[in-house]
């Protein structure tokens, strides 16, 4: 049995998740969905603003609440959701057995995800963050469940000493069929060759669970 951590993208909560962790759950695995800080239903960014490092810390106590003495799980981060997972296994890499990225931008050191993201993506921030400045609306097709997304959280710069690259299994799918373009183009460049990990690239949207958690279980199933 391996306990996944299941860190969805930006305005989406654990409910996203919801399809995949049945799966998993059938197959004897423990699915952990995580709504991250500002994307629960009652939460309100003008009391509780939060940042990228919000997030990474959440998750690093979520991992350390579900390791035993010499246990690991599994983070698998959707979209915006990378940055968080890769942020959490840096702390300590000892606690995590695989990183899964499904259509991410996998950031170094200094990078947020407004530096490496698309001009599309960036047009759509900026049009989108309310008149406080602190939350982006969801897109308009999204699942009515999704929230504001903290703004903060793109424009903080990742802190990464490195640690996260010693995790022995690394995991990318690359979603091709997203309107307006590759989501994360830069990545996909960086990691299709790299022998340290697993890429593919399947014929799906960004939302690469919306025809059904088949294929990311397929990802899933043998680690």
């Amino acid at each position: 049995m391996s306990t996944f951590v299941l860190v969805p993208g930006a305005w989406h909560g654990g409910w996203w998740y919801a399809p995949l962790a049945v799966e998993l759950e059938k197959l004897g695995h423990r699915a952990e969905c995580v709504t991250l800080a500002g994307l629960w239903p009652e939460d309100d960014l003008t009391r509780r603003p939060v940042n990228l490092s919000s997030h990474v810390e959440q998750v690093t106590e979520l991992v350390a609440d579900l390791t035993a003495p010499g246990g690991q799980v599994v983070l698998v981060g959707h979209s915006y959701g990378g940055q968080v997972i890769n942020g959490a296994a840096d702390r300590d890499p000892s606690k995590v057995s695989a990183l899964v990225h499904l259509d991410t931008d996998v950031v170094e050191d200094g990078e947020s995800c407004w530096d490496v993201t698309t001009d599309e993506n960036r047009a759509y921030f900026l049009e989108s963050v309310g008149a406080d400045g602190l939350g982006l609306a969801p897109m308009p097709f999204f699942d009515e469940r999704a929230k504001p997304h903290p703004f903060a959280t793109l424009l903080e710069k990742s802190r990464l000493t490195g640690a996260w690259k010693q995790v022995p299994v690394k995991r990318y799918a690359a979603a091709l069929d997203t309107p307006g373009g590759l989501q994360a183009p830069s990545t996909m460049a960086k990691l299709r060759d790299d022998p340290d990990w697993h890429y593919e690239e399947w014929p799906a949207t960004h939302n690469v669970l919306r025809d059904g958690p088949d294929r990311v279980l397929a990802l899933l199933r043998d680690i």
